[in-house]
């Protein structure tokens, strides 16, 4: 099982790198984990137009012009834990609700109308709302008139992820909020989600399931983002070295306004986040970054090209938002509001191609 540094020595490892550290870290081609620290580092601050520029250059390197759009479907907002900074904290009053498979359809057939090809089925984790037998019910409604189905919900055992990806997911986002160990037991008061070694044993045991994709990240605005990064990037060479044939993303969520009214711990600039996830790109040149609408338009406009590969698009982050507009009891607010249409445009304003369809059916073996 994949354990990390504890934070204290993620963080001598980051303070103690110099200018001349992360100028050796520019001119290397593969990275170890103290090039990385080097590059999260506060003297790497001075250098962050070469992090921009080599991001960019190793992006293009590996992913060409493009950018994959995918849109959230939330199909329930029900949540048995006890989380201080989300929405559908149990201890929140916000109206609940858990979406009928008609509703399901009809909210997936609204974003496909929309353009969408990649869906992100996401739940709070509430398994006597939403198990393993409604996700897959859902999966099968849904796999012949889409790309790709994803989730975001409970941490699962591989056996269910194995059910899940025979009904048609062949995604699975799962974030460990914080690495940090003090911070986690301080933000999360009740519920399963409170048992920190489960949670971080996660996405193994969804890439032992045969997932295609496993995403992970934290949360930004609960500890040092930093050692958060140097955390993320010891998970991620741990689960590649663990499990080579799958694919792997990271995602770099900024706290967001959300019913409970919870203020970020500390501050996380959009700068800090260039930084982070410039370091990671030249870490890991192959691994997908998401840049979702919990940031500002005109700052994901500006990332275009500099490392992130996958946007989100015309989000809602209430169950039955896509049919109801003035839905209540979502998880956070978002940043960019446009539609995918003004997203996908303002993409190849950038010279580069949106990605709605990656594959094709006729084309499989």
């Amino acid at each position: 099982m994949f354990q990390t540094e504890d934070f204290s020595t993620l963080q001598k490892w980051i303070h103690n790198a110099d200018s001349a550290d992360v100028l050796a870290a520019l001119n290397k081609d593969h990275l170890n984990i103290y090039d990385l620290a080097a590059l999260l580092s506060p003297a790497a601050e001075l250098h962050l137009p070469k992090l921009a520029s080599r991001s960019r250059d190793i992006t293009a390197q590996r992913f060409g012009r493009t950018t994959q759009i995918y849109a959230p479907l939330y199909l329930s907002n029900y949540c048995v834990n006890r989380c201080a900074y989300c929405g559908f904290s149990a201890g929140n009053t916000i109206p609940r609700k858990v979406l009928s498979m008609e509703e399901v359809e009809k909210e997936a057939s609204i974003l496909i109308d929309r353009g969408f090809a990649h869906l992100l089925l996401v739940t709070g984790e509430a398994p006597q709302k939403a198990d393993v037998t409604y996700l897959e019910n859902v999966a099968r409604r849904l796999k012949s008139k889409l790309a790709a189905l994803s989730i975001e919900v409970q941490p699962l055992e591989t056996a269910d992820y194995a059910t899940l990806f025979k009904a048609g997911i062949t995604s699975v986002a799962i974030y460990q909020e914080t690495y940090d160990r003090t911070i986690y037991d301080q933000v999360h008061l009740a519920g399963k989600k409170c048992d920190y070694d489960y949670r971080l044993a996660t996405p193994a045991r969804a890439a032992a399931a045969g997932m295609r994709e496993v995403g992970i990240g934290a949360l930004l605005g609960l500890s040092d983002w930093r050692a958060e990064g140097l955390a993320l990037g010891l998970h991620l060479a741990w689960l590649r070295k663990h499990y080579w044939r799958t694919n792997f993303t990271v995602s770099f969520p900024r706290l967001r306004p959300a019913a409970g009214e919870f203020e970020p711990l500390v501050q996380v600039s959009e700068k800090n986040l260039s930084q982070l996830l410039f370091g990671l790109r030249l870490f890991d040149h192959d691994v997908g970054l998401i840049l979702s609408t919990r940031e500002e338009a005109r700052f994901r406009d500006g990332m275009l090209g500099l490392g992130p590969t996958r946007y989100s698009a015309g989000s809602c982050t209430a169950p039955g938002g896509y049919s109801d507009g003035d839905v209540e009891g979502e998880q956070f607010s978002v940043g960019d509001h446009r539609s995918i249409t003004e997203v996908n445009q303002a993409i190849r304003n950038k010279g580069f191609d949106p990605v709605i369809k990656d594959w094709d059916k006729e084309f499989q073996i």
